[in-house]
């Protein structure tokens, strides 16, 4: 079972963001089920290396950390965007999708919603001998609603709630089992300092703890069922108000999957263990079960890096890069982005550009993803 949804992962997901070569490098990549849910879902952080947990709260808060949303300056707003996937591959119907809103109940919470919506096309399943089954329309959604509020002047917390729908091989029959969609419900809890002083300068941080939540299965089988994406993020940032006219802020993201590093050995037993593996006790397993010791555990964190420049508070320039270990999958590329702003209305643009030595393909390579943000009336 797990072999079978793993070639389904990598013929519309995984194996188009980490096509590393075994007979090249040893690695051991920490993979789970719906890792739509860590694709940066809008187009403002990727534009600058996906660092988004501190940065300065808008909508687009409800995908990154909800507990900014205390702070933002506009009593609500709203946020969408559409990013086609694997588009310099030739499909055209393969996309991910993104719906954002929050609402301030007066000066010190506020609550959020959010979906994400990826449609992976048609596909062609086949089994093990090559054998064409039936074709299928892959699909996983996730909706949110969360609660966020300040403990302070100066930081907040945010506690939201997560259903995951992942339907990706729905109905088909394959190996004497049948496929079904695949249900979990999952939770975060979110942190956030902001420390940008009335003259618009200053450090902020967050904290994020996300999709803690049940395993998912895609069949009867109860010794199938897959790790959500459960990670643990930090972030910090500093803002600098150059003059009236120009600000600029640097922002550092750090990563880590909460989730249990795959046995090497790949045993029926080593499996089973793998499987059997509580998610509560994997949570904290994840920071030391590493094969490698320390410092494979060290490789199992992702960096983020990037800054945003604003002109007027209309115009933006962003730039940012994201970095991967090689054992560890090796997405490494350069994001570039800019933004408009006018009144109420904004648009964000991020572009995507590979770089390291393995060149992996990341789904959104050499692609335009765009986002629209409405913010309702100032405070």
């Amino acid at each position: 079972m797990k072999t079978f949804i793993q070639h389904i992962l990598c013929a519309g997901i995984v194996c188009s963001s980490l096509a590393v070569h075994a007979q090249e490098q040893s690695y051991n990549v920490v993979t789970t089920a719906v890792p739509i849910l860590r694709v940066s879902p809008e187009a403002r952080a990727g534009g600058m290396g996906d660092a988004g947990i501190s940065i300065s709260p808008d909508a687009n808060a409800v995908f990154w950390n909800l507990a900014k949303l205390p702070f933002a300056p506009v009593k609500g707003g709203l946020t969408a965007t559409y990013a086609p996937w694997l588009h310099d591959a030739g499909p055209n119907d393969v996309f991910l999708a993104s719906l954002g809103g929050f609402f301030k109940l007066g000066e010190d919470q506020a609550i959020g919603i959010s979906m994400r919506y990826f449609n992976l096309g048609e596909v062609q399943f086949t089994d093990y001998a090559g054998q064409k089954l039936q074709t299928s329309r892959p699909r996983e959604y996730a909706i949110d609603a969360g609660y966020t509020r300040k403990l302070g002047k100066k930081i907040s917390l945010g506690i939201a709630l997560r259903y995951i729908n992942s339907s990706l091989a729905s109905g088909l029959s394959s190996n004497g089992q049948t496929y079904k969609a695949g249900n979990a419900v999952s939770g975060d809890i979110s942190f956030y300092y902001h420390g940008i002083k009335s003259n618009g300068s200053g450090w902020a941080a967050g904290a994020t703890v996300t999709n803690l939540g049940t395993k998912i299965s895609y069949s009867d089988n109860a010794n199938a069922k897959e790790f959500l994406p459960a990670n643990l993020g930090l972030g910090a940032s500093y803002t600098a108000r150059i003059n009236e006219d120009n600000t600029i802020t640097f922002a550092l993201d750090a990563n880590k999957l909460m989730v249990p590093t795959p046995p090497q050995d790949a045993t029926q037993a080593s499996l089973n263990d793998y499987h059997n593996k509580s998610v509560f006790g994997s949570w904290f397993s994840s920071f030391g079960d590493a094969p490698g010791g320390f410092k494979e555990e060290l490789k199992e964190w992702q960096l983020s890096g990037g800054a945003e420049y604003w002109y007027l508070q209309m115009v933006a320039m962003r730039a940012g890069y994201f970095y991967e270990s090689k054992d560890k999958g090796g997405r490494q590329y350069l994001s570039f982005g800019a933004g408009l702003k006018f009144n109420q209305l904004g648009f964000n643009f991020s572009y995507l550009v590979p770089t390291g030595s393995t060149m992996n393909r990341n789904p959104m390579n050499q692609t335009l993803r765009a986002s629209i943000v409405y913010d309702f009336a100032k405070e």
